[in-house]
């Protein structure tokens, strides 16, 4: 739609905002069944997808503190989920990288999302359901995701 005006493209902006929320939030009940709180959840994620990285860059990412990030990750190795190791390119240096048990953990939540992400798709109708296929490589690119199956 080359004609679209400025307000036409917020207008959208706003929708997709919305409904991208409320989305995640409705798939997001099923990670209580981690066991583990959102911070420590959302830090995995960031070690599992992006790690190994620094406690600095781990607490850059997640918009905390180094301390508070501290507290996450001294949880998260408690529980076998992360490792420290000696950064390679600094002896002094730590980072901080996933254990099997954590790689699992997260995939197995991610598993559960896409399952509830599913049964939400089954409520919707063919034409609805071939609307979103047609539209999900422009939100991966929008999101800037890597493609992926």
């Amino acid at each position: 739609m080359a004609n679209e005006s400025h307000d036409d493209l917020v207008r959208l902006a706003d929708r997709l905002h919305s409904a991208s929320i409320h989305l995640l939030r409705g798939v997001r009940r099923v990670d209580a069944q981690s066991g583990l709180p959102p911070a420590q959840l959302s830090a995995l994620s960031v070690v599992v997808f992006g790690g190994p990285l620094s406690l600095g860059a781990l607490a850059a990412a997640e918009q905390v503190r180094p301390p508070t990030m501290t507290r996450i990750v001294d949880a998260l190795e408690g529980a076998r989920l992360v490792s420290r190791t000696t950064d390679p390119a600094d002896a002094r240096a730590v980072l901080i990288a996933a254990t099997r048990a954590g790689r699992r953990l997260l995939a197995e939540g991610r598993r559960r999302r896409v399952e509830a992400l599913a049964e939400r798709l089954r409520e919707l109708d063919a034409g609805e359901r071939a609307a979103l296929h047609a539209a999900a490589p422009a939100l991966v690119r929008l999101s800037g995701a890597p493609l992926s199956g």
